[in-house]
């Protein structure tokens, strides 16, 4: 059998299924010992001179660290229980774990996808792997340093003119931070994705160009959920780099599809109506731009 013919051909479901559930369980043995070590690693060896003091793992100084640099210093953490700071202790270890782990992620998601990826595009696995993590961390790092921030001192007036102590409970505050920096640093990796879909000819640049409208208005609100509690100049904040970030993949994946094209054999019949609504089909693609049907 010939190499494309092997490449392409179909494969049972139950395959998909038990392919997807082998590199789940690879990334979730990441996730599980990145965990664990933030719950192992000391912060600091001054427990082995002294083994009754007491035992910090590296994930309280980080937390430490996190209350310190975000925040103001109007506010009061107070625990609603006892168990309080085991929760946010074991919730924040998965949270980097999580994190340090994502490299593992894109890289499984890229390689589960891998069979449907043309034999000559398989050595972008590992620039997807490269620009999955590092737009990830910019997107946490940006939640960090600029979001955060300004949702702490957006809010702090608020309860000085109503007169309420802004007293929060410790839970919340962290909680908060952790979902804000994860969904951030999701957003960011939308153009990853997007690049990608190009690739499988399951999205086209001409479909997003003509519905942009549409697009900037679905990240707008998802920026809204990403950001919470910030007002709506904290959207705008999350909002513009994002918009950033999709114009800038949808220019790459322009000229992606400009070489696709011109590497494709001349003499290649190619369909650019749609045989359901007569419309214009981007020749790259495989969904109508006008009904949203496919092409095959």
């Amino acid at each position: 059998m010939p190499a494309d013919e092997s490449h392409e051909r179909i494969q049972p479901l139950w395959d998909h299924i038990s392919e997807l559930s082998r590199r789940a369980k690879v990334w979730i043995y990441s996730f599980v010992i990145s965990t664990l070590l933030y719950l192992l690693i000391p912060s600091d060896l001054s427990f082995l001179q002294n083994p009754f003091q007491g035992y910090h793992p590296i994930i309280t100084a980080i937390l430490l660290g996190i209350k310190t640099r975000l925040l103001p210093s109007g506010y009061i953490l107070i625990g609603g229980t006892v168990t309080t700071p085991l929760e946010i202790i074991l919730v924040a270890a998965a949270v980097f774990g999580f994190a340090t782990s994502v490299p593992v992620l894109a890289y499984e998601i890229y390689k589960f996808i891998d069979p449907a990826i043309k034999p000559n595009e398989k050595q972008s696995v590992y620039p997807f792997v490269a620009a999955f993590s590092t737009l990830f961390l910019v997107g946490a790092a940006f939640a960090f340093f600029v979001l955060l921030p300004f949702v702490f001192y957006f809010s702090l007036p608020f309860f000085q003119g109503l007169g309420i102590s802004p007293f929060i409970y410790a839970d919340q505050f962290y909680n908060l931070i952790f979902f804000v920096i994860v969904a951030a640093g999701f957003a960011f990796t939308i153009p990853v994705f997007f690049v990608l879909l190009v690739k499988l000819h399951v999205l086209g640049t001409k479909m997003l160009t003509k519905n942009r409208k549409y697009v900037w208005a679905v990240t707008l609100i998802l920026t809204a959920v990403a950001s919470p509690d910030g007002g709506p100049l904290a959207d705008i904040a999350l909002f513009v780099p994002i918009i950033i970030l999709l114009e800038g993949s949808i220019w790459y994946a322009k000229r992606y599809e400009k070489g696709r094209v011109e590497e494709e054999p001349k003499s290649m019949p190619v369909e650019t109506t749609c045989t359901f609504c007569g419309g214009d089909m981007d020749t790259t693609g495989v969904f109508c731009g006008r009904c949203g049907k496919a092409r095959i």
